[in-house]
């Protein structure tokens, strides 16, 4: 459910009444977390709801403070005017008419106060989220410029962003999503830079999710408007970081932000946003095209570096004279395609126990993983040296892509690669290349060419890609994103 369901019960005019339905509804005397707080005003009964843990308690205090020093006297006409405009000190008010609406911001940790002889209730927004500080993401960690992050709250995301683009153009529409969890999700956009084609598609799509909920965050919504696929590569982009969002939104993009994730979703998104870091544009422009080229070496390695060995190897007599040091000794008693399937699942199943193994304990699981693979595999003949050193490499070029997601993908393309030069040689590599760039050249992303600006090739899209330009020079937005103000300076 991507709209909140049209409320159809109103709140009553008398208080026993809402009492009775609300206790029941929200479990109050079963959860313990839930909390009712009943007070008079001169003749009048009122109902504080709250969930214990949600509420800035001293606020609170304050507020029921100002209630209970009221005298009948002072609100002889209109107690609830008198308290809405008047007697509480707090600016984030909202008047409700319905049940329905009051539990639902009461969920979220909002205050609800319930008047007798009214049928409408006060919402007061004094709630504190228990969220960590904007601290860098462990994945996007640069040496120069902002060292902060997003985190898990949503509104902390929103101002983290609008803190680098002051402009009233900037939009943050929200919609909750889930019938049981109601997690908001807001869709941010530049209201006269960005294309309306894509905002109302994006719109749509969420719109018509119907799920009870979606604790897993970003990557539900992501699977349910991308729709069912089997190309492992992302279709969508994904940052921590608040400049990279800013940046994403001036050039046009959509951006998703969803409650209890510090994920920003950034659409659309083509293969070469997933090979560019924030640290290219924070060092000068040569040096940032000297990092971006040794980056894209890194991924290249990491998906070719382990087939054309192989086939190198299973066939001595294609390498050259001069390249003869780069075969293998000693193949040992297990075929190489086996020995790399296993060093592969090996791989994976330390960067598993890495991400499992407690902090003080990772140095040792590391030293264990180095002697048994590194040294006694050897020994015992399980794996030639040859496999282990270029399986290293490999590593340490998917390390060095800059998107998790890509890297994972990379990683299927390198050992479907394998399997194919391992079974039929030379045509099973290039039957296994072509194969490859057929699906990512006829991949789209919200209808968007997954392989842009190669193909369709874009040469001035492409040199910006290859070579990191000056912001100067960078005076219009990319083309792909069908921006309705292509022009940045």
């Amino acid at each position: 459910m991507a709209q909140i369901t049209e409320k159809r019960r109103p709140i009553s005019d008398r208080l026993e009444e809402n009492q009775e339905y609300l206790n029941d509804r929200l479990g109050v005397g079963k959860s313990f977390d839930i909390g009712v707080h009943e007070f008079f005003v001169g003749n009048t009964k009122l109902l504080m709801y709250y969930i214990n843990g949600f509420v800035e308690s001293q606020l609170v205090t304050q507020i029921m403070r100002e209630i209970n020093d009221l005298r009948g006297r002072d609100v002889a006409d209109n107690l609830f005017d008198t308290l809405f405009h008047k007697f509480i000190p707090f600016f984030q008010l909202v008047k409700v008419e319905t049940t329905d609406e009051f539990m639902d911001k009461l969920l979220v940790g909002q205050v609800g106060l319930i008047i007798d002889r009214f049928p409408y209730a006060i919402i007061m927004d004094a709630k504190v989220l228990p969220t960590r500080s904007p601290e860098e993401p462990d994945t996007e960690r640069i040496v120069r410029g902002a060292h902060d992050g997003f985190t898990e709250a949503l509104v902390t995301n929103t101002v983290l962003t609008r803190r680098r683009i002051r402009d009233e153009r900037l939009r943050f529409e929200i919609m909750q999503i889930g019938e049981r969890t109601k997690t908001d999700v807001a869709i941010a956009y530049l209201q006269d830079v960005a294309n309306p084609d894509l905002v109302d598609d994006l719109k749509e799509r969420l719109q018509n999710i119907q799920i009870d909920g979606i604790p897993m965050a970003e990557k539900t919504i992501e699977e349910f408007i991308i729709g069912k696929t089997l190309n492992p590569f992302p279709l969508v982009r994904y940052t921590e970081r608040p400049d990279v969002a800013a940046v994403h939104l001036l050039e046009g993009h959509v951006l998703i932000y969803v409650d209890t994730s510090p994920s920003v979703m950034i659409t659309p998104a083509t293969y070469f946003h997933h090979v560019q870091h924030a640290e290219e544009y924070r060092q000068t422009p040569v040096v940032g095209a000297y990092l971006r080229w040794v980056r894209f070496f890194g991924i290249l390695v990491s998906v070719f570096v382990l087939p054309i060995w192989l086939l190198l190897v299973m066939h001595p007599s294609i390498i050259p004279e001069s390249l003869h040091f780069i075969g293998i000794k000693d193949k040992g008693s297990i075929p190489l395609l086996a020995q790399f399937i296993m060093a592969e699942l090996g791989l994976d199943l330390m960067r598993m126990a890495a991400i499992h193994t407690p902090t003080p304990l990772s140095v040792a699981m590391g030293l264990l993983a180095a002697i048994l693979v590194g040294d006694v595999a050897i020994k015992v003949g399980l794996f030639a040296p040859e496999v282990i050193l270029y399986l290293a490499v490999a590593a340490i070029g998917m390390f060095a892509t800059p998107s998790y997601e890509l890297s994972l993908a990379n990683r299927l393309v390198r050992l479907f690669l394998i399997l194919m030069v391992g079974l039929f040689a030379t045509p099973g590599l290039m039957i296994g290349l072509l194969v490859v760039l057929v699906g990512l050249a006829t991949t789209r992303s919200l209808n968007t060419p997954y392989l842009w600006p190669f193909i369709p090739f874009n040469y001035k899209a492409m040199k910006d890609v290859v070579v990191r330009l000056a912001v100067p020079h960078k005076n219009q937005r990319p083309s792909i994103v069908r921006s309705q103000n292509s022009a940045r300076q």
